[in-house]
């Protein structure tokens, strides 16, 4: 009887692997009336993992495409497009069966303008991109994930002003 609960428990567990693509949506909104939309796709590093504490981390790339709008100095609404590559490691608890993760990630981004708003205006069209992120995934083979991010647009003070931009980002990705 031990036996056959321990099997059907095994088999009631979904079966997640944390090395497959996904592509994903996401929305942002940022100080000085900034709005972002983006769509991306993440690549994982194969079979990369590490052990960590209680749990598991795994790394993959993240390249996107953005559309930022803004509000300029005189008042006109500013568009440009951001196309970028991120390299994110992400962290699962329970040896990476949480359906639960924690990630971080730093890459590089170019913009078709120069961003501006009220009262920002960056001195470079390359920047970098840094993020901190919690999500969880669902479904039967937890194909879905939802995930909430902070994200840090700056150039890190290569060039003077750099007033950097802050966006709260809401993402929801599918795995292929």
């Amino acid at each position: 009887m031990a036996l056959l609960l321990a099997s059907w428990g095994a088999q009631s567990q979904p079966v997640f692997n944390d090395h497959s693509p996904t592509w994903y949506a996401q929305g942002a909104v940022g100080a000085s009336d900034a709005y972002a939309a983006s769509v991306g796709v993440t690549l994982p590093w194969k079979q990369w993992t590490y052990g960590l504490g209680s749990g598991q981390v795994t790394g993959h790339w993240d390249l996107f495409a953005s559309h930022w709008s803004s509000h300029t100095l005189r008042d006109e609404r500013q568009r440009s497009y951001v196309i970028g590559v991120i390299p994110t490691l992400r962290w699962r608890g329970d040896q990476g069966l949480s359906p639960w993760f924690a990630q971080a990630g730093t890459g590089l981004a170019w913009s078709s303008a120069y961003y501006q708003s009220h009262d920002k205006l960056f001195s470079t069209r390359y920047n970098f991109a840094t993020h901190l992120a919690v999500g969880t995934n669902f479904g039967a083979r937890r194909e879905h994930e939802v995930m909430l991010r902070l994200e840090h647009f700056s150039n890190a003070g290569i060039k003077r002003p750099n007033p950097g931009e802050n966006f709260l980002q809401l993402r929801y990705a599918h795995r292929f």
